[in-house]
């Protein structure tokens, strides 16, 4: 991998690009430093068009648009992730050899996009060249979204092995118990890591589907044919168990660097059924209904991250946001912790027509212990600015930008420091500088970490990330002075795909100073 791998050569073209470095006043008049470290991100659902594409059969180009208009708008709103659902129903948003192309991208399933393009690698291009993450999502069981209206092409699994299929409600879903489906999704997602630069694979909280009354889900063939001894409940939970392991293995085996994540329905057990769970009165839980044990997961270190959907205000009646939000902290094994926020919910009741809650919420999350960052559905809901929380998050919360937090257990190769290059001061305001790696640099690099210090006395360890920049040969920085600074110390670091920066501890990264002379100009020291 050369280092110009996110992003596309610059050769000599120089871009400017302006930042106002109004962090200088947030700091000296007390503001609460944001974090360096933070997952913002967001899901973008494709199932049913709920976000992208916004209908079925949607022109290329305007689906390219569509994509690059949310992008643009979580950029905007200070995310650093996108969580992007490329297989909604055992189909494809990308050329595969295993199934056919999604109907809710060309409008009839098995038709591919005209002109041809492949949507996914045009949104890992887009997506890395903002410096943001693209993990990519995928639904493990559910095979048709409706039985009685989805499209299904001739070549669609449930055609070619209707054996692995059970029906349950409106949807048809792959049997967990049958070992050849495992497999099956298995090399999915093995096909899908070995073939593109995503930074993850993420699943759902859909593994046995909710509980609909009155109905049991059909799978005593399958329970007769393969239980071992064990009774109903603790098979299916060990089914769910197996493709855990079988896909956290082949994910490490075809890119080790790439993380596994899973979205949890917000319970896992209640206390009343287990000492361990939760002081909730959840309907349905993540080990009893749907058969999915996330605590043995981030016991066993079988996924690298938990997004739990905490789609609840505090004091809930049966979930309270902030009973879940001390529980996950206790309960995360050492894995990364992000929360699932409801920013769908704004609005939709008297609770949630407050416009303190998502912001209490954010602010609840920073002061837990474990808690690493936060995933909000869905990127519709963006394009309303609701209850103005979008105000919230670019002038507040995610004024300044966040690296994504690295995850325990994936290491890069650390890159080189930043070489600094034709440095300056212009009219006496603003500073000029560009970026290269130093010759022979083949390490990966997706982005330049740009910080400052507002202060005399102070190191690395006080400065504040102030800015990001996708990696290319030569980038550019032109910042702004506030009036106010007698003295601003910049650093600057290199960060891997693995959000591992090139400052080892307790080492100071490359940096320049710029202070305030007695006349008033601006030099570099």
């Amino acid at each position: 991998m050369v280092i110009s791998n996110y992003a596309k050569k610059a050769g000599k073209a120089f871009f400017m690009f302006s930042f106002f470095v109004f962090v200088l006043f947030a700091v000296i008049s007390g503001q609460d430093v944001s974090p360096r470290y933070e997952f913002r991100g967001a899901w973008i659902a494709t199932v049913d068009n709920i976000d992208w594409p916004s209908r079925k059969g949607l022109p290329v180009d305007s689906q390219k648009a569509e994509y690059i208009r949310i992008l643009d708008l979580h950029k905007l709103n200070g995310m650093n992730a996108v969580i992007m659902q490329i297989r909604p129903a055992a189909d494809a948003f990308y050329p595969s050899s295993y199934e056919p192309w999604s109907e809710w991208l060309t409008g009839v399933q098995g038709k591919p996009p005209f002109p041809y393009y492949d949507p996914l690698q045009f949104m890992i291009e887009e997506t890395h060249k903002r410096g943001m993450e693209f993990h990519a999502w995928c639904n493990p069981y559910r095979a048709m979204f409706n039985i009685n209206k989805s499209s299904v092409a001739p070549t669609h699994i449930t055609r070619m092995h209707p054996e692995w299929f059970l029906d349950y409600g409106d949807k048809r879903y792959f049997d967990p118990g049958n070992k050849e489906a495992q497999v099956f999704v298995t090399q999915i997602v093995g096909d899908i890591v070995k073939r593109y630069d995503v930074d993850a694979i993420h699943f759902d909280d859909y593994f046995y589907p909710y509980r609909i009354s009155g109905k049991n889900f059909p799978d005593s063939a399958s329970y007769k044919k393969y239980n071992n001894g064990l009774n109903l409940e603790d098979w299916r939970r060990s089914n769910v168990d197996s493709i855990i392991v079988q896909l956290y293995r082949e994910i490490r085996k075809e890119n080790p660097n790439c993380r596994f994540g899973i979205s949890p329905f917000g319970v896992w057990r209640n206390q009343d059924k287990d000492v361990r769970g939760s002081a909730t009165k959840a309907g349905q839980t993540n080990y009893d209904d749907l058969y999915a044990d996330i605590l043995l997961w981030l016991e066993k270190g079988w996924i690298d991250y938990v997004v739990p959907q905490l789609y609840w205000e505090f004091g809930h009646p049966a979930a309270p946001f902030d009973t879940l939000l001390e529980w996950w902290s206790n309960h995360t094994y050492g894995k990364a912790c992000y929360i699932g926020l409801g920013y769908y919910k704004a609005g939709s009741n008297k609770t949630w027509k407050d416009v303190t809650l998502i912001p209490r919420q954010l602010k609840a999350m920073r002061n837990t212990t474990n808690i690493h960052g936060a995933v909000y559905f869905s990127s519709k809901s963006f394009f309303n600015n609701p209850l103005g929380w979008n105000d919230s998050l670019r002038n507040n919360f995610y004024r300044y930008p966040a690296l994504v937090p690295p995850v325990s257990g994936i290491q890069g190769e650390i890159p080189p420091e930043p070489v600094i290059i034709n440095q300056k001061v212009l009219d006496n305001r603003r500073l000029l500088f560009s970026v290269i790696a130093p010759p022979g640099t083949r390490q990966p690099i997706r982005q330049v970490a740009l910080y400052a210090r507002y202060t005399k006395q102070g190191d690395f360890n006080s400065a504040m990330l102030i800015e990001t920049k996708p990696f290319a040969d030569t980038v550019n920085f032109s910042i702004e002075q506030h009036p106010s600074a007698d003295h601003i110390q910049y650093y600057l670091t290199f960060v891997n795909p693995e959000n591992q920066e090139s400052v080892p501890e307790k080492k100071q990264p490359v940096s320049l100073l710029l202070a305030k002379r007695k006349n008033g100009a601006w030099a570099l020291d």
